[in-house]
């Protein structure tokens, strides 16, 4: 990452701020189910009954980005910041349709999750 002159300091902060925080959650992760789904972070990936799901880079970072906090309510703009990055500046919507599309993958029914959670007026969460 780098910033280029003239820069703020304020932004020079966010941006440092935001790689200390990426580096402290950059370390090993724990696997975890959601039903048969199992996923594993350190590998990178996500089994249903034995089977490899294809998720996309995004869709994984999600995943995992939802699982290392589960239980716990992620707003749109935690996810973004989290997933996508600091300096992301686009629609919250975004979010929705990359969960749409997990729900699809990991869920037994996409239109009633029992795992990706939508807390309404606040974000996700996932259940294990």
């Amino acid at each position: 990452d780098y910033v280029t002159k003239p820069f703020v300091v304020t932004e020079l902060s966010a941006r440092i701020a935001a790689l200390l925080r990426r580096a402290r959650s950059a370390g090993p992760s724990a696997s975890f189910s959601l039903g048969e789904v199992e996923v594993v972070p350190d590998e990178g990936t996500v089994r249903r009954a034995g089977e490899d799901v294809h998720c996309t880079r995004t869709e994984f970072r999600l995943l995992c980005e939802l699982g290392a906090n589960p239980g716990k309510v992620l707003s749109r703009e935690h996810l973004l910041d989290r997933v996508w990055g600091y300096d992301y500046f686009g629609d919250g919507r975004l979010v929705d349709v990359h969960i749409r599309r997990l729900r699809t993958k990991v869920e037994d029914d996409p239109a009633n999750p029992r795992h990706i959670l939508t807390v309404r007026g606040m974000g996700y969460k996932l259940v294990l």
